[in-house]
């Protein structure tokens, strides 16, 4: 995929310790940007002032990729089961730190009149979670949502945002353990529900972020792409 105006721009990528941000880090580099990726052992994305320091430090951004999230360590249960830490916790790491990230890098972006913004959503968020987590599906969707309210905000100063809204993707202990619940027999439905029948795999979410990134996309704002082998379309 190309990655057309990427060489020499700086990004940043949250959730790099794995997986997608893992990927999308190297397919960035391989591009020629200069990356920082950040984890949840080097910054917390939902601290603002942790946050402001690390876009501090690294001055100019031209790229931000928000991937960090996932269901922290939860499982689905009934609605009544669901404490409110456990709402606010799912929350955080999807949707705050995706306010909090592209509020730290608006302002420069904005006085040097160009920028990249990539916000990495769930297909949870545009149906249901797979998970049955109700505050993963509720954030992922919210993340949507941000991204249309914020491309409309920071257009006029060059600056484009878009989402991604990943299919299944064994990308990480915790969807290896989703799909390892399903057996033999779930796994084979799901992978039967995809048009393309395979499972994602995190070049194939790089790859749509190299478009949204490059110069080819410069008038693509505000939109959702599933990549997902075509699940979305059942």
């Amino acid at each position: 995929m190309s990655g057309g105006g990427v060489d020499g721009r700086v990004a940043i990528v949250t959730g790099t310790a794995q997986g997608i941000g893992r990927g999308i880090a190297h397919a960035l580099t391989a591009a020629g940007a200069v990356v920082h990726g950040c984890d949840k052992d080097t910054v917390d994305v939902t601290d603002a002032a942790q946050v402001d320091a690390f876009v501090a430090e690294i001055g100019r951004v031209d790229i931000l990729v928000n991937n960090a999230g996932g269901v922290v360590g939860q499982v689905g249960r009934p609605l009544e089961e669901v404490t409110d830490d456990d709402w606010r916790a799912v929350v955080d790491a999807n949707l705050t730190s995706t306010f909090v990230c592209t509020r730290a890098v608006a302002p420069g972006m904005k006085e040097r009149g160009y920028g990249r913004i990539v916000n990495i959503s769930s297909g949870a968020g545009r149906s249901v979670s797979l998970t049955g987590i109700q505050a993963y599906a509720s954030a992922k969707a919210g993340q949507i949502g941000f991204t249309r309210q914020t491309a409309h905000e920071l257009g006029p100063y060059g600056i484009t945002v878009n989402s991604i809204a990943p299919g299944f993707v064994l990308s990480n202990p915790t969807s290896i353990a989703q799909f390892e619940s399903y057996g033999e027999e779930g796994q084979r439905q799901l992978v039967e529900s995809i048009a393309t029948r395979r499972l994602g795999t995190p070049e194939d979410i790089a790859n749509g972020v190299l478009f949204f990134v490059s110069e080819e996309a410069s008038w693509v704002t505000g939109q959702v792409l599933s990549i997902d082998g075509g699940h979305s379309i059942f």
